[in-house]
């Protein structure tokens, strides 16, 4: 989420400002009390004092009034409990994976953007965890997975992709599913290993996802762009300075402006306040330089020309007020796809997934039973298959469906790319 790094970094550095400013009046307040009780002197104005007290207080506990202002009051449901195991990954990586839900019927294998870690999947692990076995991972770096010995590719997290896959029941149809540059990696899973599409990989679910380098479909595009080698160079210097970015991205975090930042790059409505903090928290947590790396590789990758040879059935989910990734990014996706419906989600930032949980999750979860049913058949899944209207494959549409959000699988909705 590179316009989400920029914006973090650029709210640091004015939430650091505040902190030294607060620290600059409360010491020449200290002083100044200091010169006049030493030489008896008049005790001066307490002005100093209370700004920079308010300052300060500020710096470290605007977190709170920043989620009251920019977020809503509801709350997710607890957490469900989860198994988790380590799955050594292709690139030296020990990698977090946790496993849940049903224990038939096809297994969601969830991938998170970059910066993140599987906490984030908090909605899909309430609505889907009856119905599918779902399966979260952590990126190398991220999360609770270590660091690759090898450096960050999407290639790398493809490869660490197919070995969580590797570790998965053999007889259970899988569904991946990734948000962001989790989509960049479900994209080069499949473009590297096309003999697994329709077998072992049942379908796919790409999220808010781009299908090239991430400064050609972000807000302000031609402007990024050209401006590629000094993003490069800021990367670079994030990696040097990496401690002392943390410190500073968690005084960010106290004082809300990653808040803020994650409000404007992240979310088209109003959040609720954990999710805003959930989105907010998980960044600030994890190192910057292993966030700047995998910014690099996000850089220097496209899959673009592959997507032809992606014949496996496809839901892409575009959001239109997605700053990060320009719904065009998805729209070209789903017209390339040999089998894909493109879903528009009215007013979904690029965390559609997290604010628009519920419309996401229902539409996955229709995927899924569509999917279920076709992998029912005694004929393997095919693209004529996939695209039937057979009565028996398509589950029932809901009356109240809105047309431009609406239109599960098998249904003809305005937005879909290709009719299912």
């Amino acid at each position: 989420m590179i316009l989400f790094a920029f914006l973090q970094r650029l709210f640091a550095i004015g939430s650091l400002a505040v902190f030294a400013v607060a620290g600059w009046l409360l010491w020449r307040w200290y002083d100044a009390w200091h010169v006049a009780e030493t030489l008896g002197l008049t005790e001066p104005s307490t002005a100093l004092l209370w700004w920079g007290a308010a300052l300060m207080s500020f710096s470290l506990l605007g977190r709170l009034p920043i989620l009251m202002l920019l977020g809503r009051g509801e709350t997710t449901g607890p957490a469900r409990r989860a198994e988790a195991v380590t799955v050594p990954g292709a690139d030296g990586a020990a990698l977090h994976v946790e496993m849940e839900g049903a224990g038939q019927g096809p297994i969601l294998v969830f991938t998170h953007g970059w910066g993140l870690s599987a906490r984030i999947w908090a909605e899909a692990r309430a609505d889907l965890g009856a119905r599918f076995g779902l399966v979260f991972w952590d990126l190398p770096g991220l999360g609770r997975s270590s660091r690759p010995s090898i450096g960050y590719s999407l290639e790398g997290f493809a490869e660490d992709l197919h070995a969580v896959i590797d570790s998965l029941p053999e007889d259970r149809p899988i569904i991946l599913v990734g948000h962001s540059i989790g989509g960049m990696t479900v994209q080069t899973f499949c473009a590297r290993h096309p003999e697994l599409l329709n077998r072992r990989v049942a379908a796919i679910v790409l999220e808010n996802t781009t299908h090239t380098n991430p400064l050609e479909t972000m807000i302000f595009s031609r402007v990024f762009k050209p401006l590629q080698p000094v993003v490069e160079l800021a990367c670079k210097l994030d990696i040097v300075l990496s401690p002392a970015l943390w410190l500073m991205n968690w005084q960010a975090w106290l004082s809300g402006s990653t808040h803020v930042a994650a409000r404007l790059a992240g979310f088209g409505t109003r959040p609720t306040r954990e999710q805003l903090d959930r989105t907010a928290r998980l960044p600030t947590k994890n190192s910057p330089a292993v966030q700047a790396r995998g910014n690099l590789a996000m850089l220097h990758w496209s899959v673009t020309d592959r997507l032809p040879r992606i014949d496996v059935p496809a839901l892409v989910f575009v959001g239109s007020r997605d700053l990060i990734t320009k719904d065009h990014a998805g729209e070209a996706i789903a017209a390339a796809l040999p089998q894909a419906r493109l879903i528009r989600v009215e007013d979904a930032g690029h965390m559609g997934p997290v604010e628009k949980a519920a419309f996401y999750n229902e539409q996955i979860g229709d995927f899924a039973e569509f999917i279920r049913l076709l992998r029912s058949r005694p004929v393997a899944p095919s693209r004529r298959s996939f695209l039937s209207t057979d009565a028996d494959l398509v589950p029932p549409a809901r009356p109240d469906d809105e047309p431009v959000e609406r239109g599960g699988p098998g249904l003809s909705a305005g937005s879909a790319a290709r009719p299912i």
